[in-house]
């Protein structure tokens, strides 16, 4: 199983992981990006069946150097011949084309041109063309692709052109790391880096004056162009340890995430499992997540934003009853179920290889 180091794709491939293990699974991960952290390896250290191989080849994404993707393939696929794995997982779309063994299972974790149309108003650049090819090559060798929502296969389909067989497997988060606190706290919590325009932080810069409570935002806060980003009206914390946002999520009573484009929203999932009500940008992949299960607003009608914050803030009973419809929607996404749907795609692949599964499921690996 291949992941980035960073982001929510780290957290993913962690969860799924131990998820695994606990099915009698080995899961061999592959890590593309920065070296590991002491704390990620506290994470993965003892987790059932998993073994970790660490490369420093960047992970794909615009821009990257085609040298990095062809030298990091080169890698995956000495990995591959010295595992020897039932299946490959890869969580990313570049390696999919690659000369495997078995056809693998390629993991959508977003669309760079959808990204681009949700937050620039208008049709994807075709700026990287050599990238926008990797991917619908990689796509369509595969012998499954999967995605957390139905909105992101779409769009997939939309500007890569047909899929092969394809699913929805939802993001999951062990309830159990996110204990929501005795009481709640008035204060509001958002996670991300306040330059992100797709996370679209910027606009409680605005609301915030306009509220009695204070938002505090979680994330870094060095700009990758140098500099610390500075905010006049909301509070940030910086970058916390997992320890410490699940604490301040445990006590929040409510998490506001106004995003123009989100293919799923772990974080939102968290702060649901921690108790919090939610406020979420109004687009198709969250509506899909959450259903009536949050608040919905459009992500850049700052005056809505406030509206549905204030009331929040002003009726308690209000805010109790969404804190605990995010929280029964969100238990809904356990790591086992997602464990046992990967399964079952590990297994169609299986079939379709010609090759009979493993007669102990202990055995089976994954990488």
């Amino acid at each position: 199983m291949t992941t980035r180091t960073s982001g929510g794709m780290w957290a993913y491939a962690r969860e799924l992981s131990r998820a695994l293990g606990r099915r009698g699974v080995a899961v061999t991960l592959a890590t593309l990006g920065a070296p590991l952290t002491a704390a990620q390896w506290a994470e993965v250290r003892g987790l059932p069946g998993l073994s970790v191989e660490q490369s420093t080849w960047a992970a794909e994404g615009p821009g990257v150097a085609w040298e990095d993707l062809e030298a990091a393939g080169e890698w995956l696929l000495e990995l591959e011949a010295r595992v020897r794995p039932d299946a490959v997982h890869l969580n990313g779309s570049c390696h999919g084309a690659l000369p495997w063994r078995r056809r693998p299972l390629v993991v959508a974790h977003e669309c760079a041109l959808s990204r681009w149309e949700a937050v620039q108003g208008e049709p994807a650049v075709e700026s990287d063309v050599h990238y926008r090819w990797a991917v619908t090559r990689g796509l369509r060798a595969a012998g499954y692709v999967v995605a957390p929502t139905a909105a992101l296969l779409a769009s997939l389909a939309r500007h890569y052109g047909p899929l092969p067989p394809s699913c929805v497997i939802s993001h999951a988060r062990h309830h159990e790391d996110f204990p929501p606190a005795p009481v709640r706290e008035p204060f509001i919590l958002a996670t991300g880096r306040l330059w992100d325009e797709a996370r679209n932080l910027e606009v409680l810069e605005t609301v915030a004056p306009r509220l009695d409570w204070p938002v505090l935002v979680a994330g870094e806060l060095q700009h990758p162009d140098g500099g610390e980003v500075r905010a006049r009206y909301v509070r940030p914390l910086g970058r916390l340890s997992r320890g410490e946002l699940a604490g301040y999520m445990g006590r929040a009573s409510i998490y506001v995430m106004p995003s123009r484009y989100e293919p799923f929203g772990p974080s939102a999932l968290e702060a649901a499992l921690a108790g919090c009500a939610l406020v979420l940008g109004d687009i198709p992949s969250l509506r899909e997540v959450w259903d009536d299960a949050a608040v919905f607003v459009p992500p850049d009608d700052t005056d809505m934003l406030a509206r549905a914050l204030r009331r929040l803030v002003s009726e308690p009973v209000l805010c109790s009853r969404m804190s605990t419809l995010a929280r029964t929607r969100a238990l809904e996404f356990s790591p086992e179920r997602m464990a046992d749907a990967y399964l079952a795609v590990y297994a169609e692949l299986d079939r379709e290889s010609g090759v009979a599964s493993p007669a102990q499921p202990q055995l089976a690996r994954a990488t």
